[in-house]
């Protein structure tokens, strides 16, 4: 468990986080001018630092990076002939920020020109016509930091088990969300874009292909407390019903998103799986009722100085060398008067599937459990296919509310004989 998690109050330090956002968005279009396009816009983004936030290289001249020091409130520009300058963050306005970068950039040696208007804001003003008096929150934006670093701790963890295109945890100065976005490989239809200030083009090029995307704002964008969120384009049929964890998190109708507040997390006994969960099943929500091939895409979390097995030149159903095959472990079933549960048990790890009973002929699966360390490995069906198995030998009816189960019953046709069939 850890306990780095601040507390935020976003409408304690609203201003200070807008002015935050237009700095960050200064220096993202400045990075954004001078860097060759990288898909869905990875080439503008910040990363997260013990400090702050890095821009990291920026081609420009000799090559430039920009950091925001969040512990000593400076905007520090470092170039590859060996110049650095600095100014420092402080209550100003964003007209006298864009001055200080400009020239910032041209002591430096790097040639500061990028594109003056703000985007996915308001009634976007100009960065050089801007001159409304903004103040500086320090204490504010190190809580914010400090939680920055735990978020990108989690997500980078996160991200460890998946093999499919990924992006980086980075930081869209857009809408100021710190994300992290997993990939079908399958093309998405054309974004209908209309982002406020923000050019079709850029939307549509971002959502080409599927995707499941979460992240954290620390306010603003329709809510007023710092949250996580999490969707998938296209939202495939019935993942706004799905069941997500943990228990605060609830789909947003106006945003079309599942959120989770941070506050929830932050309060919660280990705040760190709070929020695995809510990445985890937010994910898994989208995989399954988007028909995502899990078993190709995904493997085991990531451990320090542990190499991942190799899967490249075996079929899919082969299981890695050395590794414990579901098939060959028994399923374990715990059946009681009214609920039950199928339990899988491979090196101490416990993966589960409850269910409920409805009278003597049905049961209701509603929720699937399968701990990280044994993902991709194909458990979830082995519990699924076992209830399928008892099903039809006790002419029993299945009703899957658990997305994961719904899913497993859409992608083998053979199974349909022990469904609830719709009456005629």
């Amino acid at each position: 468990m850890t306990t780095n998690w601040p507390r935020l109050d976003y409408l304690g330090w609203r201003e200070t986080c807008s002015a935050l956002h237009l700095y960050l968005q200064i220096v993202g279009k400045y990075r954004l001018a001078h860097t060759p396009w990288l898909n869905h816009s990875w080439n503008a983004t910040f990363y997260v630092t013990p400090t702050g936030l890095t821009s990291a290289p920026i081609p420009d001249g000799p090559g430039i990076e920009i950091r925001f020091d969040f512990r000593e409130h400076m905007v520090i520009g470092t170039c590859g002939n060996g110049r650095e300058a600095r100014f420092g963050l402080e209550p100003s306005t964003v007209a006298a920020f864009r001055a200080n970068f400009v020239q910032m950039i041209a002591d430096i040696g790097g040639t500061p020109t990028f594109n003056d208007t703000p985007n996915e804001v308001p009634n976007p003003v100009p960065f050089s016509e801007d001159h409304r008096d903004r103040p500086y929150d320090r204490d504010a934006v190190q809580r914010y930091h400090q939680a920055l670093v735990a978020i990108d701790r989690v997500m980078g963890r996160f991200r460890t088990s998946f093999l499919g295109k990924s992006s980086p945890v980075h930081l869209f100065w857009g809408a100021m969300d710190l994300a992290v976005t997993r990939f079908s490989g399958r093309r998405a239809p054309l974004h209908p874009a209309g982002i406020p200030s923000l050019p079709d083009d850029v939307a549509q090029e971002a959502y080409d292909r599927e995707v499941s995307s979460a992240g954290f704002w620390p306010g603003g964008n329709g809510i007023d407390y710092p949250a996580f969120y999490a969707y998938a384009y296209p939202a495939p049929g019935g993942y706004r019903g799905a069941q997500v964890r943990p228990e605060a998190a609830f789909w947003h109708e106006g945003l079309s998103e599942f959120l989770l507040p941070y506050d929830a997390v932050q309060s919660a006994a280990d705040p760190d799986e709070a929020l695995m969960a809510f990445l985890v099943s937010t994910y898994e929500a989208a995989a399954d009722l988007g028909h995502w091939d899990r078993a190709l895409l995904e493997c085991a979390p990531g451990q320090p100085r542990q190499v991942r097995r190799p899967s490249a030149g075996r079929a899919d159903t082969e299981p890695a060398r050395d590794a414990p095959s579901p098939t060959d472990i028994p399923v374990v079933r715990d059946d009681g008067e009214s609920k039950g549960r199928y339990r899988l048990v491979i090196d101490g790890n416990e993966a589960e599937m409850t269910y409920s009973r409805v009278g003597k002929s049905q049961i209701i699966i509603d929720h699937t459990e399968v701990p990280d360390v044994l993902r991709g490995r194909k458990v979830g069906e082995r519990l699924v296919r076992q209830a399928v198995e008892d099903a039809r030998r006790d002419r029993v009816v299945i009703i899957p509310l658990c997305p994961f189960a719904k899913a497993q019953f859409g992608r083998h046709p053979d199974w349909q004989d022990v469904l609830r069939q719709p009456k005629t």
